[in-house]
């Protein structure tokens, strides 16, 4: 493919982020993950990606948050094979190269535009499909099969963009379609959502930041079904000894106050009766 000019705007240029983000980390000697992918796209993609701005610190964030991410799924696909993964907002991130699951059904939603420009990079096959939506549009879900088999959806640096009452009905919407579902997200404290605004990063795109979460149990009260698993914290997991040494106290000694510690973590919770 010739050298593609990007031209997308405010929330949905914020996708090149963790794009280039990744692409940088995987030229390091020791990186937190390695994608491919993101170095093949943003070599063909004509774009400024030093404008984004991105700081050193946010990209060891996102490049963290993708591998727990990851972490998670393989580890949700090992004890259920034929799982039906849904990915929300899936920008042009490559999860399912990442992953290399041959048994898993996988779904990457995102807005038309975006996916008009990921179709140049992930082919469809009978296990791998897009769907040009946005999430908050009715409808979409009718193009995920409805199945006996367990599902994982995936919302990875989405739910931030939008207000609570979209999540709530973006969540019943699922619900109504698959019955019962694993939900993994992250997000930001209330504090977090309101201070981010001013981030280099999201200044250049002029996303808009609605949402953030300071108790998990709060989710629970927006219907029933909701089953709150577990939060992973940034700043304490598994894949913190493979940082760098002041990065690594840097997010441990974070780790002993709360503000900076749900600042911003990742979320899992069974949504739906089994």
């Amino acid at each position: 493919m010739d050298n593609h000019m990007i031209k997308l705007d405010k929330e949905k240029e914020t996708l090149l982020v963790p794009l280039y983000g990744k692409a940088i980390e995987s030229r390091k000697e020791t990186p937190i993950l390695i994608d491919s992918k993101a170095l093949d796209i943003v070599e063909k993609i004509d774009y400024d990606f030093n404008s984004l701005k991105i700081p050193g610190k946010t990209n060891t964030m996102m490049c963290l948050r993708a591998k727990l991410i990851d972490n998670f799924t393989n580890e949700f696909l090992i004890n259920n094979p034929k799982t039906i993964v849904l990915h929300l907002g899936c920008g042009l991130d490559s999860r399912y190269s990442r992953i290399d699951n041959t048994e898993v059904d996988w779904y990457d939603l995102d807005y038309k535009e975006v996916i008009a420009i990921r179709r140049h990079f992930f082919p469809e096959t009978d296990k791998y499909h897009l769907i040009s939506s946005s999430v908050t549009e009715p409808g979409w879900t009718e193009s995920i099969p409805t199945s006996e088999k367990p599902y994982l959806v995936i919302a990875e640096g989405l739910f931030m963009y939008l207000k609570e009452e979209e999540i709530k009905t973006l969540l019943n919407s699922v619900k109504r379609k698959i019955g019962h579902f694993t939900l993994i997200f992250d997000a930001y404290s209330v504090f977090t959502s309101k201070k981010v605004k001013n981030h280099p990063s999201i200044k250049k795109t002029g996303a808009k930041i609605y949402w953030g979460i300071d108790d998990p149990e709060d989710i629970l009260q927006w219907n029933s079904g909701i089953r709150f698993i577990k939060e992973i914290y940034f700043t304490s997991n598994e894949e913190i000894n493979n940082l760098g040494f002041g990065t690594r106290l840097g997010y441990k000694i974070a780790h002993i106050f709360p503000i900076a510690r749900k600042a911003q973590r990742i979320m899992i919770y069974e949504i739906g009766e089994a």
